[in-house]
């Protein structure tokens, strides 16, 4: 149920607003307390140039990062809203397993506040939930993040043009190399799509970029579909270097 502009006042003197993360009263209307907002690891500059991954102070700006270096990424660019850490991780579990749908303009808000300038010309596209874990959730948390970021930058959505013709593993405690196994052949384009994405800048957006794997198959299928350029966003990335090898 909506409630008036004019009676959110008086709504909020009876049922205060509490921070969904640790249920401490709200005073304004910013979504979290004082206390949790400060837990958030924002990223920002230095970054990488190809990856924005955050450097030390004192870098240099437009220096590329070691991983990028090794390997040019086939993204073209990374914005992450916070980088993975306590509290990101309690957000995120509230939103994705706890269904609580209501923080997805919070997070989105996280996560534009990162992003480059998109226009109308641009494609929201979500990294998709094979059928059965959608059926067994209800919804798909990126797709959720991609319509409010799509609604509010006022660019194009498109929530079918991935899907998962495969299901695959839980893959948190899988290392890099696991990963990238068990995505292999996982994502395909939907050919209702293909209009849509040939020449296309796209926005792939997902909750968590954790070793890459799941983001790096949606960009080669986008890019083979024939997307000119492709940007990741997400809520929270966990750094490399947090993930075994494996």
């Amino acid at each position: 149920m909506q409630v008036s502009a004019a009676l959110a006042p008086i709504v909020d003197l009876i049922f205060p607003p509490r921070c969904p993360l640790c249920g401490e009263g709200l005073i304004g209307q910013d979504g979290l307390c004082a206390g949790c907002w400060n837990e958030l690891a924002i990223p920002g500059e230095p970054a990488c140039s190809l990856c924005q991954r955050p450097f030390p102070d004192g870098v240099i700006a437009g220096s590329i990062c070691a991983p990028c270096l090794a390997r040019a990424p086939d993204h073209d660019g990374i914005a992450a809203g916070t980088l993975y850490n306590p509290a990101s991780r309690r957000l995120i579990l509230a939103f994705k397993r706890g269904r609580r749908i209501a923080l997805a303009p919070l997070m989105a808000r996280l996560m534009m506040a990162r992003l480059p300038a998109i226009d109308p010309d641009w494609l929201v596209v979500p990294v998709p939930l094979h059928r059965r874990r959608l059926w067994a959730r209800g919804f798909n948390q990126s797709a959720l993040l991609a319509r409010e970021i799509s609604r509010t930058r006022g660019a194009g959505l498109a929530v079918d043009a991935l899907t998962r013709r495969k299901a695959t593993p839980t893959l948190g405690g899988l290392g890099r190399k696991a990963r990238a196994r068990a995505l292999s052949g996982a994502i395909a384009a939907n050919p209702r799509a293909a209009g849509r994405l040939r020449g296309a800048s796209v926005l792939l957006v997902d909750e968590v970029l954790t070793s890459g794997a799941t983001s790096a198959a949606c960009v080669s299928v986008l890019k083979r579909a024939g997307a000119k350029k492709v940007v990741i966003a997400c809520f929270a990335r966990v750094l490399d270097e947090a993930l075994p090898n494996t």
